[in-house]
C-alpha cells in the first residue's frame, strides 16, 4: 500500500483522536483541519501529521487545503444544536458535507470517506434526517465515496459510558427515557480500523458499511452495566413515553443539553444494524468487556477530567 495524503475534518473529536494515530501507523501523510490547534496537542508528536486551522465551512479555505490530497475524511457531526429548528444539524451535516464535496471536486480530490450513523434518513429527529440528507449528497456526487454508519461508539473518551458514570455518581435513582431502545455498541478502535482498511481497498468505493458490535444491549442495560463496574448500587427507572418526552423537554433547557427532545426522537429507533460491515471488512469485533471495565475503574484525576468533558 502506498502512503497517501489524507485531509481529516473533525479530527478533534472522539473518533478523530483515535483515527489519526491509526492512519499515521500506516505511513500516511495527514493534515488535520481544526478551528483550535491547542485542542490537538496530543497529535503533534505523531509522525507525518500536520495541524492546520481553517474555517471548514468555507469552500475556498477547503480547496486551498485539499490541494494535492488523495482522500478526505469527514468526521464532523453533532448530537445536539443550539435552539430547536434543526438549522444547526443542517449546517453541520448537510451544508458542510456539500461544501466538502464541492471543494473535493474543485481541488481534484477523488476519494471521500464520510461518517454517518445507523438509521440515517429514518425517523423524526433532525439528527437522523440530516445525516440521511448528507448521505444522499455524497452518493449523488462523482467522488469515490465510502460511507460508515456506526451504532453508538465506545472507548476511551467516549460520551456514552463516561456520561452515565457521571450521572450515576450524582443520584441513587436514575429515571431513564427510552430505556428499552436497543444498541450494538461498537469499539472506536474497530471504527478507526474500518476507515484505515477502506483507504487501502478499492473494493470499498461506493459502499456503505454498518458498524456495530457483538452484543445487543438496551439503554437500561448500558446504565446498569456502568453502575456495576463503578461499584454503585443504583435504581434505574424506565419512564413511560409521556414522562420520557417531558424529561427531554426539560433537559432541552439545561446548559450543555445532556439530553434533548431530538435525542429522544432518535431513540425511537433501535441502533443494532443489519448487514455486518465489520465482517465485510475482515475486522474482528471488540467486546465491551475487553475495554469498558478498565475505563470505568480509573484514577480520581482521570475521573474528574471525564466529568468535566461530560458537562461540555
Amino acid at each position: 500500500m502506498n502512503p497517501q495524503h489524507i485531509v481529516i475534518l473533525g479530527g478533534t473529536g472522539f473518533v478523530g483522536q483515535h483515527l489519526v494515530p491509526r492512519l499515521a501507523r500506516d505511513g500516511h501523510r495527514i493534515t488535520v483541519l481544526s478551528r483550535n490547534r491547542t485542542s490537538l496537542r496530543q497529535l503533534y508528536v505523531l509522525p507525518n501529521v500536520r495541524i492546520e486551522t481553517a474555517n471548514v465551512f468555507s469552500q475556498g479555505a477547503l480547496v486551498e487545503r485539499f490541494a494535492g490530497a488523495d482522500a478526505v475524511v469527514n468526521l464532523v457531526g453533532i448530537l445536539n444544536e443550539r435552539g430547536f429548528s434543526g438549522s444547526g444539524f443542517r449546517r453541520a451535516h448537510v451544508e458542510l458535507t456539500q461544501t466538502v464535496i464541492d471543494a473535493c471536486r474543485v481541488a481534484g480530490v477523488p476519494r471521500l470517506l464520510q461518517m454517518s450513523a445507523l438509521n440515517a434518513g429514518r425517523g423524526r429527529s433532525h439528527y437522523l434526517r440530516t445525516r440521511g440528507e448528507a448521505e444522499a449528497a455524497v452518493k449523488a456526487s462523482a467522488l469515490d465515496w465510502t460511507i460508515f454508519q456506526p451504532s453508538v461508539i465506545f472507548g476511551r473518551g467516549d460520551g456514552l459510558f463516561r456520561r452515565f458514570a457521571f450521572l450515576l455518581g450524582l443520584t441513587p435513582v436514575l429515571p431513564l427515557a427510552r430505556a428499552g431502545t436497543k444498541f450494538a455498541p461498537v469499539y472506536v478502535g474497530d471504527v478507526a480500523e474500518a476507515f484505515a482498511r477502506a483507504l487501502r481497498d478499492p473494493g470499498t468505493v461506493r459502499q456503505t458499511y454498518e458498524l456495530y458490535g457483538p452484543a445487543v444491549l438496551t439503554l437500561a442495560d448500558i446504565v446498569r452495566y456502568t453502575a456495576r463496574h463503578r461499584g454503585l448500587r443504583r435504581l434505574v427507572i424506565p419512564l413511560p413515553d409521556a414522562l420520557g418526552r417531558l424529561q427531554a423537554t426539560v433537559m432541552d433547557f439545561v446548559p450543555g443539553k445532556p439530553f434533548s427532545t431530538d435525542n429522544y426522537l432518535s431513540l425511537a429507533l433501535d441502533s443494532v444494524g443489519g448487514i455486518d460491515g465489520l465482517f465485510r471488512l475482515g475486522i474482528e469485533k471488540t467486546p465491551i468487556d475487553a475495554v469498558v471495565p478498565d475505563l470505568l475503574t480509573q484514577s480520581p484525576r482521570q475521573a474528574q477530567l471525564d466529568r468535566n468533558r461530560a458537562l461540555r
